[in-house]
């Protein structure tokens, strides 16, 4: 007995079965690769040491030893971190909070929020360097060099003028770099929606 020929429904029918097939198969693989990824990036951040917290602090502890503006700068290369002897006793750097919505805006306001950042170490915290993202944000530190158990403020300012944004969603930060060493590089984001009126 000889195999029947399949008609052209039958062929295009099977085409399509085929088809199907290989595209739950592709998907498979596709969300089996994202599982992956997603369970790798979940044990490096569960691993990552936590920096944000809820900070209780009196006027007594805000540190006004050294203030610090910082500004965007385009260029200048980083000062090297002044890190203190490996078996000695370590500064620890605690932020507030690492992000804050402003909201709704207006086209030329100019708004401020204070972040706070912790020294729970055992030895002063010294901030190297801090930086911008963009020209329209400044951030004042009541002080660069923090004391053990000690805190300083710092003021971002955002001006929503400096450039033509209306109608945009922006985020800006603040790059701080400071001996802490095991969280060296820490950053402060806000965010604004600038109407496009007033």
């Amino acid at each position: 007995m000889t195999p029947r020929q399949l008609s052209r429904r039958e062929r295009q029918a099977l085409r399509r079965r085929k088809a199907r097939q290989r595209r739950i198969a592709a998907g498979a693989v596709v969300l089996g690769g994202l599982l992956l990824i997603g369970a790798a990036a979940w044990s490096w951040w569960s691993g990552q040491r936590t920096v944000e917290a809820a900070l209780d602090y009196s006027p007594e502890d805000v540190a006004y030893d050294e203030p610090l503006h910082a500004v965007h700068e385009m260029g200048v290369e980083s000062p090297p971190i002044p890190f203190l002897p490996k078996d000695g006793p370590q500064p620890n750097i605690v932020i507030s909070e690492a992000f804050y919505n402003f909201g709704s805006i207006g086209p030329n306001d100019v708004v401020t929020h204070d972040f706070v950042i912790a020294n729970t170490g055992d030895a002063p915290l010294t901030i190297s360097r801090a930086y911008t993202t963009c020209g329209c944000t400044t951030a004042d530190f009541t002080s660069a060099v923090i004391p053990p158990g000690k805190v300083s403020i710092v003021t971002l300012r955002l001006d929503a003028g400096f450039h033509d944004v209306r109608g945009e969603t922006v985020r800006r930060g603040v790059i701080i770099e400071n001996n802490d060493p095991d969280e060296s590089n820490v950053e402060i984001w806000v965010q604004a929606s600038v109407r496009a009126t007033p």
